[in-house]
């Protein structure tokens, strides 16, 4: 267990107290939810440069870290649809959520076929986290009042969903060589 394992498995542990914080019954909690979900972001950042600086990138770190991401964004989620119950919130939580779901299908098809590398991170990945993790950080700190905050908010989700529909298209089509190939790889 080095430092940017232990940041990632902090991203995780976290989880359940931004929950906890979101629906206590005081005005501060969704300050303090948000709080705690912007520092377990920074922590994703931070995890990957320690690793990538302290060269001590593991199996573990490179299994874990993806998984705490998409758990982090899929409860911040889910938690906002709830609270916000609209249209400009919950189709692109759908679209984020899905093109998890897709590309981690898709990416593990191709790891499975030795293709793996026609559909690593891409550069376009990075803006649509940054989008997505400040709308999130955002949404989670204002309640679901419309004002300036919260349509800022829902504006750069949308960014990060369109930008999500676009990564997916990218990986899509670097894949479709083998997903419409005749013969099955196995």
């Amino acid at each position: 267990m080095n430092i940017p394992n232990l940041l990632t498995v902090l991203r995780v542990l976290l989880i359940p107290f931004f929950i906890l914080l979101f629906y206590l019954p005081y005005t501060w909690s969704y300050a303090a939810a948000s709080t705690v979900f912007a520092i377990a972001a920074a922590t994703d950042w931070l995890d990957g440069y320690l690793a990538r600086r302290l060269e001590q990138s593991t199996p573990f770190g490179a299994f874990l870290d993806p998984v705490a991401d998409k758990l982090m964004v899929a409860v911040a989620l889910v938690l906002l649809v709830q609270e916000h119950h609209n249209v400009w919130l919950t189709l692109p939580a759908a679209v984020i959520i899905g093109r998890e779901i897709v590309v981690s299908a898709l990416r593990e098809w191709m790891a499975e076929i030795g293709a793996r590398a026609h559909v690593a991170v891409s550069s376009m990945g990075k803006w649509k986290t940054a989008a997505q993790m400040l709308a999130l950080v955002i949404l989670l700190g204002n309640p679901a009042q419309i004002d300036a905050w919260v349509l800022l908010g829902y504006t750069l989700l949308m960014v990060a969903a369109g930008l999500t529909l676009w990564s997916m298209a990218h990986y899509l089509r670097a894949a479709w060589p083998h997903l419409n190939s005749q013969t099955e790889n196995k």
